[in-house]
């Protein structure tokens, strides 16, 4: 009689959950016919402290967020994803003019960058660009759910800088997503959206929306749409430091737009 193979699968760690297992990745075998939720149990076997973290996780399946119950197959890449942190018609662009800029810089960028942007998604039509940027702040935010503790050690005392971790082709995925829902909602095309990782000190730019449109309300719109949805759901993790630690910080991610059925 033949036995049914297991079926190997690698686990991928973000953030608090890599700093209690230790390692980035789990590779694991679990029997054929398992769930995303069976990939889990069997990483909580693996490493016991990642369980009180459940109830506030989400998951990707080879980099789309997937549900609980989806079936497994060999090979397959789970990604375990704890919480994140936390506008008429317009004429066609340029041929030659990028439409999107999308992506993740280690190394550091400011207001320069804002302006470099928008001189390169503008065109002759453009009445209207808005730019936001995010900065590294003193005060504190919302600790993720089971940082609670390390927070409370932390209280009173001022944030010395930020770390930053994404789970980049995903994050790259889901701001093409936000992009596209940006472009369906208020007919913006003309998009950037540039978010830091690693290290981030006080004071500096972490993340970077520019948003060009022929008329103003529309560019105010994307801007906002595109900072909101950032924050909500691409797969991309801060932890503020302190003098002798740090606090990972955010909410459970959203798998879609805010409005959207399941989301």
């Amino acid at each position: 009689m033949s036995v049914l193979q297991p079926l190997r699968i690698r686990v991928r760690l973000f953030a608090m959950q890599r700093e209690a297992a230790g390692t980035r990745e789990l590779r694991l075998e679990v029997p054929l016919g398992a769930t995303v939720d069976d990939a889990w149990a069997a990483v909580v076997e693996v490493v016991p402290a990642l369980a009180p973290g459940r109830s506030s996780l989400r998951f990707a399946v080879n980099g789309d967020y997937a549900d609980p119950d989806r079936p497994l197959a060999d090979g397959d890449e789970v990604a375990c994803i704890p919480p994140v942190s936390g506008g008429s018609g317009e004429a066609e662009p340029l041929p030659d003019a990028p439409r999107r800029i999308l992506d993740l810089r280690a190394e550091p960028f400011g207001s320069e960058l804002a302006a470099e942007l928008a001189d390169r998604l503008a065109t002759d039509h453009d009445g209207g660009v808005v730019a936001f940027l995010g900065r590294t702040r003193v005060t504190p935010g919302t600790p993720a759910p089971g940082q609670e503790a390390e927070a409370a050690r932390h209280a009173g005392r001022e944030v010395q800088g930020l770390e930053y971790e994404a789970f980049e082709p995903m994050a790259l995925a889901v701001l093409g997503e936000i992009a596209d829902e940006i472009e369906a909602r208020f007919g913006v095309r003309r998009l950037a959206i540039v978010h830091r990782t690693g290290p981030v000190p006080l004071g500096d730019t972490s993340v970077l929306v520019v948003a060009v449109a022929p008329h103003r309300d529309a560019a105010f719109a994307a801007a906002r749409y595109a900072i909101d949805e950032t924050k909500a759901r691409a797969p991309i993790w801060k932890a503020e430091r302190f003098a002798d630690g740090q606090v990972w910080v955010g909410d459970v991610a959203r798998t879609g737009p805010q409005d959207a059925p399941g989301a």
